[in-house]
C-alpha cells in the first residue's frame, strides 16, 4: 500500500513538474522580449537579457522600430494578403474536396496521389522551377503574383476538407438533388456550412503560416520599402555589423500585438471550432 502511494505520488509529480517545466521554457523566450524591447542600447550592451530596464515607460524603440521597418505599410500588406489568401483558400479547398469526395471519375485516385506527393516534397527543392514559373507570367515584385502562390500551396487544408466530407453523410445530396437542388447549390448552402469545424482549423493553420511567412515574401516580393511584410519588416534592423537586437524585440511584440488582439476577440469561436473538429473527427 505504501509502495503504493510512493509510486503515485512520484508519478503525479514528475506530470506536474514536467509541465510547469516545458510552460517555463515556452514563456522565457517571451519574458525576454518584452524586457529586451524596453531597453535602450546602453543598457542592452551592458546588462544580460533578464535584467530589468530602467524604465518601463521607454517606448522609443517601439517607436522607431514602428518608423524605420516601415511597420504601417507592412500591416496593410500581410492583412490585404491574409484576407485574400484565406478566402481563396477555403473557397478552392472546400470546392476541390467536394469535387474528389462526392464524384468518381477516372483519375480520381491518380489526383489525390499527386496531392500526397506534393505534401511529400521538400519545398525548397521546388524553389527553381517555381521561380522560374513566377518570372515567366511576371508575378514576381507584385503582391498579387504572391497571393495566387501563397493560395496554391496548402494540399494540408484539402484532405482535412476531403476527410470531412467523408463524414457526412451523401443522403443530404441525394434528398437535395430530389428536390431539385444543384451541385453548386448542395456545396454553397448545405455541405459548406457543415464544415465549419474544418473551416475554423484550417484558417488558424494557414493564418498563422501565411502571416509568419518569411522565405517566400523575401523572394518574390523584393521591393521591402512598398511590398514589405511585417515578417520580412523585422529584418530591417540585421546586417553584417551587428544586429538592434532591442529594436528587433520592440518590432516583434507590435507584429503580436494584432495576433494577440484576434485571439482575444474570438477565442470562443477559435476554441468552439476546434472542439467541435476534433468531436466530428
Amino acid at each position: 500500500m505504501i509502495l503504493l502511494k510512493c509510486k503515485k505520488f512520484i508519478w503525479t509529480f514528475l506530470k506536474y513538474f514536467s509541465l510547469l517545466f516545458f510552460s517555463f521554457v515556452a514563456v522565457i523566450p517571451i519574458v525576454s522580449c518584452v524586457i529586451t524591447a524596453f531597453k535602450t542600447n546602453e543598457e542592452y550592451q551592458s546588462t544580460n537579457v533578464m535584467t530589468l530596464p530602467e524604465s518601463w515607460l521607454n517606448f522609443d524603440n517601439f517607436i522607431e522600430a514602428f518608423r524605420r521597418a516601415n511597420m504601417g505599410q507592412a500591416f496593410i500588406n500581410s492583412t490585404v494578403v491574409l484576407i485574400v489568401v484565406l478566402i481563396g483558400s477555403i473557397l478552392f479547398g472546400t470546392q476541390i474536396a467536394y469535387i474528389l469526395n462526392r464524384f468518381k471519375f477516372p483519375g480520381n485516385g491518380l489526383v489525390r496521389n499527386l496531392f500526397l506527393f506534393a505534401t511529400l516534397l521538400p519545398g525548397v527543392a521546388m524553389q527553381v522551377s517555381v521561380y522560374s514559373i513566377m518570372n515567366s507570367l511576371g508575378f514576381i515584385n507584385h503582391l498579387y503574383g504572391y497571393i495566387i502562390l501563397m493560395m496554391g500551396t496548402d494540399v494540408i487544408s484539402i484532405y482535412i476538407f476531403i476527410q470531412f466530407f467523408e463524414n457526412i453523410s451523401i443522403s443530404l445530396d441525394e434528398s437535395a438533388i430530389m428536390d431539385g437542388a444543384s451541385y453548386f447549390t448542395i456545396y454553397a448552402k448545405i455541405l459548406f456550412p457543415l464544415l465549419k469545424p474544418a473551416i475554423v482549423t484550417c484558417m488558424i493553420l494557414k493564418g498563422v503560416g501565411t502571416y509568419n511567412e518569411y522565405y517566400m515574401a523575401q523572394l518574390y516580393l523584393q521591393d521591402k520599402t512598398r511590398l514589405g511584410t511585417v515578417a520580412t519588416s523585422l529584418f530591417t534592423f540585421t546586417g553584417p555589423l551587428g544586429s538592434q537586437y532591442n529594436l528587433i524585440c520592440a518590432g516583434v511584440i507590435i507584429s503580436l500585438l494584432p495576433a494577440l488582439i484576434v485571439f482575444i476577440l474570438c477565442q470562443k469561436q477559435i476554441y468552439s471550432g476546434l472542439m467541435a473538429g476534433a468531436v466530428k473527427g
